[in-house]
């Protein structure tokens, strides 16, 4: 009864703070290697991972169990009031969501958090094709314009802590070189929200994996390639997503490798995620009373414990609470109690003083090695008005028929990869769409969005076939623009015209180009699931299957274009 009158008097106490109108949340800044509040105490992150978990689809290519789909976790005015609360009672001062929509608003989740003196981190990537891909990155036009839109639909919030540019998007020593496009657009989002005014920080969660180039990996994020001191390119705060102490552990067994190891680092840092399963036991999360004490606070501003809602993975079932079916009911379970005894008992040191963090310095960069590939020479920020340019200039355009943007998005990566092999054998190339981030060498489109890389594509096989118009079908996806200058050599010319000059220099972003309304529909839609919405495999397998389907079209299409196509050679 007592429990349930505490949490009846901090919901009435939100709501009073909430009707008030008066938003008193402390504006938090970086000194040194250290966060601090208005008053000049030192802030440490107590919080928690906020959202609900998008569709898995299990498959070979999915080994991280990346969701498809996802549910906006701050534009639901009800979740938000119901869960206020429960983050309250736990002694939750931050909250991490994973992937928001720009296109909905957020006006009053952002309002409830911020009276309840809750901070927000935002990620800014989405899932399918809304984030650096692992395997073949880039920093182009459609990421960097996603990237803005969601800063400036939180622009007005006076609780967003961080935006994170990536998560885990570096996952082994093989994979060091996309490090190179994370760091061009922390230095673009940096920029922009350096011209909007705002104090909001960024960061990025890495994974934690092998010290030979974890550590290179954030000592690189938070470097400054130009020795000058200026951290331009750097992040601001740096997570790492830790599940090292497991059940009633030790700081030595668990942490003080670590410890040890990011002991000289230069930017503020905290884990992103940490929480591990205890078997079929309720977590103690003792890992608290390590974390937000002296033994780690000289390095570490605190953390995130995984996760407020239920997510399933390969190690088990994560979740503090469960959700009714029609969402109006919130069970507590013993993870919930235990990571409150934690964070409500926790007193971590208020060393060093403001006065004394110093300023935050930006030491050189790491150099490549066998295990660190990534160069200091970064892509160049991406430009709308010159890849618009190079797409209105292009002989042979992209034109699907269809406007679903997940089967767009398969269509896109198929044709490209078709597209390049048919290059290949005319002993023509790809170069110019693609970009190495450990060899520093950009070409010129790589910074454009794919539908204009494909289409730069379609267009140099259609102009050396001598603009035979099977030549830019592409099984029917392909439109000849009767518009584009009518030489030979016309993707080349305008690539000269258009985006050369662009490869790697580096500029402040402007605000995106606005998003026509379906657009804005197909972006809201895509995060219209169920605030409870967890891994559902029965409704998995259909989907795989007419994607499978579809790409299996198309190819097939392809090859029988290609059978008479290679011959025009």
């Amino acid at each position: 009864m007592s429990l349930m009158l505490g949490r009846a008097a901090t919901a009435v106490a939100a709501f009073a703070a909430f009707a008030s109108g008066v938003n008193a949340i402390s504006k938090i800044s970086v000194g040194g290697r250290y966060l601090y509040d208005d008053s000049g105490n030192r802030f440490y992150i107590k919080g928690i991972a906020y959202q609900p978990q998008g569709e898995v689809i299990a498959s070979s290519t999915n080994t991280f169990g990346e969701p498809s789909t996802f549910t906006d976790p701050l534009a639901n005015a009800t979740t938000c009031s119901r869960d206020v609360q429960f983050l309250t009672e736990l002694g939750v001062n931050t909250i991490r969501a994973y992937s928001v929509n720009s296109s909905l608003n957020h006006d009053d989740c952002m309002s409830t958090f911020s009276n309840a003196g809750i901070y927000t981190i935002i990620d800014l990537s989405l899932p399918n094709n809304g984030s650096i891909d692992r395997d073949s990155p880039s920093w182009a036009t459609n990421l960097q314009d996603q990237y803005l839109r969601t800063i400036d639909a939180f622009s007005a919030y006076d609780n967003v802590l961080a935006y994170n540019v990536g998560n885990e998007v570096v996952i082994n020593s093989n994979g060091t070189g996309t490090a190179a496009f994370l760091k061009a657009a922390a230095r673009d989002v940096k920029a922009y929200l350096k011209s909007k005014g705002s104090s909001a920080l960024v960061g990025y969660a890495a994974i934690d994996a092998s010290a030979d180039w974890r550590q290179p990996l954030a000592s690189y994020l938070a470097c400054d390639p130009s020795d000058s001191n200026s951290g331009e390119t750097a992040i601001d705060l740096y997570g790492l997503n830790n599940y090292e102490w497991c059940g009633d552990s030790s700081f030595q067994s668990s942490y003080a490798g670590t410890q040890g190891q990011f002991a000289g680092y230069n930017v503020p840092a905290y884990f992103s995620e940490f929480g591990c399963l205890n078997g079929d036991s309720a977590r103690p999360f003792t890992e608290v009373s390590a974390l937000l004490s002296s033994q780690m606070s000289d390095v570490w501003s605190g953390g995130l414990a995984f996760s407020y809602f239920p997510a399933t993975s390969a190690q088990g079932q994560f979740g503090m609470v469960t959700i009714s079916d029609d969402g109006s009911t919130v069970t507590t379970s013993q993870d919930f109690d235990n990571l409150k005894s934690q964070y409500t008992s926790a007193t971590p040191p208020n060393t060093p003083s403001q006065s004394n963090a110093g300023s935050t310095s930006y030491p050189s960069c790491p150099s490549q090695n066998a295990t660190w590939l990534a160069s200091t020479t970064l892509p160049g920020t991406p430009s709308d008005d010159a890849c618009s340019c190079l797409d209105k200039s292009l002989s042979c355009q992209f034109k699907p028929h269809t406007t679903n943007g997940t089967e767009i998005n398969i269509i896109i990566g198929d044709l490209i990869d078709f597209g390049c092999s048919l290059l290949g054998q005319m002993s023509l190339d790809c170069n110019a769409i693609s970009g190495s981030g450990s060899q520093g060498v950009y070409g010129d489109v790589q910074s454009c969005d794919p539908a204009t890389k494909l289409s730069f594509v379609m267009s140099q096989y259609y102009e050396a076939n001598n603009r035979d118009p099977q030549a830019c079908s592409f099984a029917g996806n392909g439109t000849v623009n009767t518009l584009a200058p009518s030489k030979a050599s016309a993707a080349q010319a305008a690539e000269s015209t258009c985006v050369t000059a662009g490869a790697t220099g580096t500029f402040v972003p402007s605000s995106p180009p606005v998003l026509s309304a379906a657009a804005a529909t197909s972006s809201a839609s895509s995060s219209a699931t169920s605030d409870s919405s967890s891994s559902n495999s029965s409704g998995a397998v259909p989907l795989l299957a007419d994607s499978r389907s579809l790409v299996g079209i198309v190819l097939v299409a392809l090859m029988t274009v290609a059978g008479g196509l290679v011959t025009l050679a």
